[in-house]
């Protein structure tokens, strides 16, 4: 069984390490411009203290801090992983569709741009819904709630954990219809398996988006709400591409069998 299981194992471990090399390489490109990403990653945050300062004098004095020696140092280096790994996000896809790939039939290996380009520009929607929507509503938010009685002193290593969970949660929630697409393409899933499965993808889009989002009600509702969307898309995007058989088809092979 084992010896079965190796050629896979060996093709599993070049595709990971290719997915590893390509981020560590995009992590030193990006590290070079760790002042400009740091910039970036705080303007929701900073946007967000100034706005709640206009109506309270505590906020006013509110600041971003670090509370460790080389706070800001490895702070720069998460920043530059997470935009080193979003930058390697094409090797990834297409590693992984490379290791699938003697698996699936000669028309679906010929998917390969389609799922790269697909799944990079849909992590990118979410990564960019998150940071232009949701962020600066979600931090003014907080940061508003019980203003009145402290001053906001948000720490920044707590704060880039905060906002790359925010990120990722989001870029992975939008690949939704990425994924759809080809497991439909596969024939796994089809437009009344999902639509049956529609009322507890519901409760299920809830407790995801309670998990990836902050702990309060607007952030989880905004990221709630696309991912309902984005299924319902899904559901027209596999029904055109894999539609379950309609009744009549079933209704004639038992008639067949039958007289049979």
């Amino acid at each position: 069984m084992f010896e079965d299981l190796k050629p896979h194992l060996v093709e599993l471990r070049k595709r990971l390490g290719i997915s590893v090399a390509a981020v560590i390489i995009m992590f030193f490109v990006m590290f070079n411009f760790h002042e400009a990403l740091l910039a970036w990653v705080t303007a929701p945050l900073a946007e967000a203290i100034a706005s709640v300062a206009k109506v309270s004098t505590k906020a006013a004095e509110g600041m971003i801090t670090t509370t460790q020696l080389g706070g800001t140092f490895f702070v720069a280096m998460k920043v530059s992983f997470f935009a080193g790994l979003l930058a390697a996000l094409p090797v990834i896809l297409t590693q992984f569709w490379l290791f699938i790939a003697p698996g699936l039939y000669a028309n679906e290996k010929k998917m390969l741009i389609p799922f790269v380009v697909g799944g990079t520009v849909m992590f990118a929607m979410g990564a960019a819904f998150a940071y232009y929507v949701v962020t600066p509503f979600g931090f003014s938010y907080l940061i508003a709630f019980g203003s009145a009685s402290f001053v906001p002193m948000i720490n920044i290593e707590d704060y880039v954990e905060f906002f790359t969970k925010i990120m990722f949660g989001f870029g992975l929630s939008f690949e939704l219809p990425v994924i759809c697409y080809f497991l439909a393409l596969l024939g796994l899933i089809d437009d009344k398996m999902m639509t049956g499965f529609f009322r507890y993808a519901i409760v299920l889009i809830f407790i995801i988006a309670a998990v990836l989002t902050p702990p309060d009600v607007i952030t989880q509702i905004l990221m709630a709400m696309p991912l309902i969307l984005l299924y319902g898309v899904s559901i027209l995007i596999v029904r055109a591409v894999n539609p379950a058989p309609k009744e009549e088809a079933y209704i004639e092979e038992d008639e067949e069998e039958t007289i049979d």
